[in-house]
């Protein structure tokens, strides 16, 4: 079975070496909309795959960090990595070009992680994070699914290589949210949130 979650945020970016001029040249902004598709082939202790509510603690907090921030290539030109941290309070440094395809890959990895490092207890079983779907327009998406969020032929995605900026970080409701997943430290999830 597949259970889906839709999150959003509105987020800027370039994305350099796009065929579109206004694209790699101007900073620009999305209203962005992200799905996340989980699977199992059993049930929990509430007859659910994964109890949505779960899903407003650290997995929500890991992709409102792009919410109002601006996205950015460590690729990029330093001089425009430089003014970008300067200006903007809540920004995110990625190790790929933030394209549609490349949100996709690095949400799966951030959530992918998270789960993988939290203990659950309500009898989930199996429970895999199936696909993200990056809705960057109202007419185009990316989805990304294990394979390509692991490809080395993608562009390489380490977390030690995902920069949150300092105001990001504090909206967070667990401060030590991000250090934790790149440590490999577990999480519980709450019997009740």
């Amino acid at each position: 079975m597949i259970i889906r979650k839709l999150f959003k945020f509105e987020n800027a970016h370039i994305v350099r070496g796009c065929s579109s001029v206004k694209c790699r040249e101007s900073i620009h902004g999305h209203s962005y909309k992200v799905e996340l598709l989980f699977e199992s082939n059993f049930l929990d202790h509430g007859a659910m795959v994964y109890d949505f509510g779960l899903m407003k603690q650290n997995i929500k907090d890991l992709i409102e960090s792009f919410d109002h921030a601006i996205t950015i290539w460590s690729g990029d030109n330093s001089e425009y990595i430089e003014s970008m941290k300067k200006h903007s309070s809540r920004y995110v440094v990625l190790p790929v070009s933030p394209s549609a395809e490349q949100f996709s890959r690095v949400i799966f990895i951030l959530v992918d992680s998270l789960l993988k490092l939290t203990t659950t207890i309500n009898g989930e079983k199996d429970v895999k994070l199936h696909s993200v779907i990056v809705h960057e327009t109202q007419s185009g998406y990316a989805q990304g699914f294990r394979e390509d969020a692991y490809s080395k032929n993608m562009g390489e995605i380490e977390l030690e290589n995902i920069e949150f900026s300092q105001e990001v970080i504090n909206s967070w409701s667990n401060k030590e949210l991000f250090e934790n997943i790149k440590e490999k430290k577990s999480f519980i999830n709450p019997k009740s949130v």
